[in-house]
């Protein structure tokens, strides 16, 4: 079956990661940017492994100029998550792609996008909340700029700081200044880690930065006392099954550790990552888990419920979609 018109909460997204090949190219077109080598004679974007990855990813976003650009991307991937039934969603936002880590160049972007969300939530009924993101393989200082646009721009939109990049460069205590900063703010606290590397990273990371969830954290089956810490001090997990299998953090969908780390009682919650990156949607992301696992509509429900008791919202947006996830009478 389809699950396209499942309601769906979606809480690992990266904004410029979510962009269409087309929409770049039409924003390289206008600005006269040859951007040819990042595509495949597909049309779809072009890498090899994770570090090439980065490599045209960076690539991509050198079209995303200004706010303009990134109201016209936000409306665009909303757009496309609100066809896959997605009803809330949150995104990594990066200050070093809007503006430089300047803050007055920061706010000016932000405003663009949540614009853009309200618009969005106008036309198709989806509610997006913002993560400032610092990219680790910038450096502690870039991150520390991240923090500080994070925290002079924190509120009702805004409502996370967050940690992404080349997940082994540096160790995590490395950012906690900027987590704390970000934690003085009133922002909520999530990280990528244990997508790569040992489950180790994954312990460094709860200790250092006392985030309540973690982008990935599958590495954390290969450790029994980790994952019942994990249980116990119910640390979501934002899993994005598609990604971890295109990039090799898996070696397939079978070998995936979703499963065992729900039955451990692990919060899970389901993503797509950079979704046309990794060619995959909130709908295949379903029907990959239900022609592997056999996952069902009740499934999902759970694990979407998850997903909105993790979210980073206030309690009426918490309610709202809570009311939608429940079943037809």
């Amino acid at each position: 079956m389809s699950y396209r018109t499942q309601p769906k909460v979606e809480l690992h997204t990266h904004l410029e990661g979510m962009a269409p090949p087309d929409f770049i190219r039409t924003l390289a077109g206008e600005k006269r940017r040859d951007l040819s080598p990042i595509f495949n004679t597909d049309g779809g974007y072009k890498f090899k492994d994770f570090g090439h990855f980065l490599t045209v990813y960076d690539e991509a976003c050198t079209v995303l100029t200004g706010p303009e650009e990134f109201y016209r991307l936000t409306r665009a991937v909303l757009a496309e998550s609100a066809f896959h039934g997605v009803i809330y969603t949150e995104t990594f936002l990066s200050p070093d792609f809007c503006g430089g880590g300047d803050v007055a160049a920061w706010k000016d972007y932000l405003a663009a996008i949540a614009q853009a969300a309200a618009d969005a939530q106008k036309e198709d009924g989806i509610v997006l909340k913002g993560i400032a993101t610092a990219v680790r393989h910038h450096g502690q200082d870039a991150c520390r700029k991240t923090a500080h646009c994070a925290a002079e721009t924190a509120g009702d939109f805004l409502t996370g700081f967050g940690l992404a990049g080349a997940e082994l460069e540096g160790r995590p205590a490395d950012f906690s200044y900027s987590f704390d900063m970000a934690r003085e703010a009133g922002l909520r606290l999530t990280a990528h880690a244990g997508e790569w590397g040992d489950p180790g990273r994954i312990r460094e990371t709860l200790d250092a930065l006392k985030v309540e969830r973690l982008g990935h954290g599958i590495r954390a089956i290969e450790d029994a006392a980790l994952t019942q810490r994990l249980a116990d001090e119910n640390i979501t997990l934002e899993v994005c099954p598609g990604s971890n299998v295109v990039l090799r953090a898996v070696e397939s969908w079978e070998s995936h550790p979703i499963v065992r780390l729900r039955d451990a009682g692990v919060p899970v919650t389901i993503s797509t990552d950079d979704p046309p990156f990794f060619h995959t949607t909130m709908t295949a992301e379903y029907e990959g888990l239900d022609r592997t696992f056999g996952w069902t509509e009740d499934d999902f429900r759970a694990t979407n419920v998850t997903a909105a008791r993790a979210a980073f919202c206030d309690e009426a947006t918490r309610e709202a979609i809570l009311k939608q996830l429940e079943p037809a009478a």
